[in-house]
């Protein structure tokens, strides 16, 4: 009898046609590799290659002699690394994560409390925990956990979304996670977080009216939330509409942003030879405001090229969403997607000075292991999504 599993159909079909072990696993290494989305693959190499340039200009002056390569050969190892997980995940259907949702969900909490209670601080927030020589952001971790947790959550939801009755479950499910990204303090996650629930509550099928209404409350609500933020974050709105009301302080990272991108131009200074980054005038250069030395070492050519790589990455999301095989597969694709988008559009506006500087990272380029493993494990279910849109014996 034939089982649909992979190892059983591997000789049901030895024994129907009579091949040998080697042609048959040839072949399905064919069929296997005709149906990896390369558009993305390429895509991602191609932004983490860009990212190891820029990092090794970026700290090759700010770093002693013997440390000069330690940030790229360290963001190079944990792309490897997560490369190899990756790909070994690839054998296993992304749909058993479906089962793990409540599971993941309360692991989720379990690391955000941990945070608060054993977590060190860096740079005035509580965010990381130090695991022997390597320091991790589960915020950061949480963003895919949630996902996850929040597909699970909504599967059986679909088209049932009307009514504030039938959303106020989904709200507090997130809300918990959110609050306590947001206790750290790290307001830039917390927001991923909605960008996140708003991109598969769309999905969903929500009530149009519902969700109008539910932006309208929250443009409202504004002027209330204005009172819980911290000092420094009311002062980053401050400097968003006018940079020069602290030029030494907030305003800093912006105006030396923004000089530094205007400064490159059309083509770039080169590689190593941007003034702003290289004699440390750019702040966090290899992190959160690393686009700033693509536009000033790279120029305008370079920036766009950037952006084209993150448009396909994006579309390939999009379209892997909109042709996944079944509604969990769609609500991962569109919450992977949202969350990519939403780093994207926030750390780029904010080194350009359209956006409120936040500390959101631009995913598969800014320095940082927790962050890089977040993104790459993303685009990896991704593609784990996109090689089981169809059946096909090697994954069935």
């Amino acid at each position: 009898m034939c089982y649909n599993r992979r190892v059983n159909a591997f000789f049901c079909i030895k024994e129907k046609t009579g091949v040998n072990d080697l042609q048959l696993i040839s072949t399905e290494h064919r069929r296997f590799l005709r149906r990896i989305d390369f558009f993305l693959l390429l895509s991602t190499i191609l932004i983490i290659v860009c990212s190891l340039i820029v990092i090794s200009s970026a700290t090759h002056v700010n770093t002693p002699s013997e440390e000069r390569f330690w940030y790229v050969q360290r963001q190079g190892i944990f792309a490897l690394v997560n490369f190899a997980i990756g790909l070994f995940c690839m054998n296993f259907d992304y749909r058993g994560l479906q089962q793990y949702g409540s599971k993941l969900y309360i692991f989720n909490l379990i690391l955000l409390v941990a945070v608060m209670l054993f977590g060190h601080a860096a740079l005035g927030a509580q965010r990381w925990i130090q695991i022997g020589f390597i320091s991790i952001q589960p915020s950061e971790f949480s963003k895919l956990i949630m996902i996850i947790c929040l597909a699970s959550a909504l599967e059986s939801r679909v088209g049932h979304l009307n009514t504030p009755q039938d959303l106020f479950p989904i709200v507090v499910y997130v809300g918990i996670p959110f609050v306590l990204v947001l206790k750290q303090p790290d307001l830039g996650t917390s927001l991923v977080f909605m960008a996140i629930l708003f991109g598969m509550l769309i999905a969903c099928g929500i009530n149009w009216k519902l969700f109008a209404s539910i932006v309208v409350l929250g443009i409202a609500s504004l002027p209330v939330l204005w009172q819980f933020l911290k000092d420094y974050q009311k002062m980053r709105i401050m400097v968003f509409l006018d940079p020069n009301v602290d030029p030494l302080g907030s305003g800093y990272h912006i105006i030396q942003s923004k000089i530094a991108i205007g400064s490159g131009m059309m083509f770039g200074k080169g590689l190593f030879e941007g003034t702003q980054s290289q004699l440390n005038f750019l702040p966090e250069n290899h992190t959160d405001f690393i686009f700033a030395v693509i536009g000033e070492e790279f120029g305008f050519v370079g920036a766009a090229a950037v952006l084209f790589l993150y448009l396909i990455v994006l579309w390939r999301g999009m379209q892997i969403a909109r042709d996944a095989s079944d509604m969990f597969g769609r609500l991962l694709a569109v919450g992977i997607t949202s969350m990519l988008a939403f780093h994207v559009l926030v750390n780029v506006g904010m080194t350009t000075g359209i956006m409120p500087v936040t500390g959101i990272p631009l995913p598969l380029m800014s320095y940082g292991i927790s962050s890089l493993t977040t993104n790459i494990l993303s685009v990896a279910i991704l593609m784990n999504i996109h090689l089981r849109k169809q059946k096909m014996l090697l994954f069935s």
